[in-house]
Parts: structure tokens; sequence; C-alpha cells
């Protein structure tokens, strides 16, 4: 969680919550439908939210804009954008359904009301 610190200071504190909670629900998320390489669970913030988020050190979505995320699987890096767009709408597709569960509740439960799954 510090590297997204890091790189991202300025982050609200309903973001920093939200990306700190992203570890404890992929972990248990993955011990369930296996989203992320087994091996790189325990490295969660730096190969997969800080890739999710690179495109937010050269582009700031303007609120309102539409984003699509085709192929998403586990949620990246359409959630992670979400974390910090929240004024940003993320429609997030994969062909594999259970994918897709996880995306719904990880949305869910972080209150992300921005994010559409399908």
């Amino acid at each position: 969680m510090e590297i997204i610190k890091k790189y991202f200071p300025g982050l609200t504190e309903n973001q920093a919550k939200a990306f700190k909670h992203l570890q404890p629900l992929y972990t248990e998320w993955n011990a369930r439908i296996n989203v992320i390489s087994r091996k790189d669970i325990d490295e969660l913030y730096e190969r997969h939210v800080l890739h999710s988020l690179a495109i937010a050190r050269f582009i700031r979505f303007t609120p309102g804009t539409a984003v699509l995320d085709v192929g998403t699987g586990g949620g990246f890096p359409g959630i992670p954008l979400a974390i910090l767009f929240p004024e940003v709408n993320f429609h997030l597709v994969d062909s594999i359904g259970k994918k897709i569960k996880v995306v719904t509740a990880v949305a869910e439960e972080l209150g992300l009301n921005n994010v559409r799954a399908e």
C-alpha cells in the first residue's frame, strides 16, 4: 500500500481506505477463485494496482467520462482507476463469469458506485 501513497500522495481518506482494503479482498477471493496468479497475490500493489494506475500519471479523466475496460479479468485496471477517479464511470467487461462475480463483489464491498461489471 505504501507504494501507492508514494506515487499518489494526494489520495483522499476514502481512496486510501479503499486501496488498503484491496489486499484482503483479493486475497479472500483468490482463495476461492483464482483471479490473480497465486505467486503475485503478495505483490498485488506493485504488480497489479500500481500498473493499473500508471495511466493516471499521464491522463486525468474529466468527470462524467465513460471508460470501457474490455477483458478486465479480476478488475484491473478498472477497479483501481475507479477508486482514483470516483467521478468517472467504468464499465468492466470479461467473458469469464466467475471473474465478473469477483469484480462485482469487490466494487460493492468498496462502495464503488461508478463501476458496472458485465
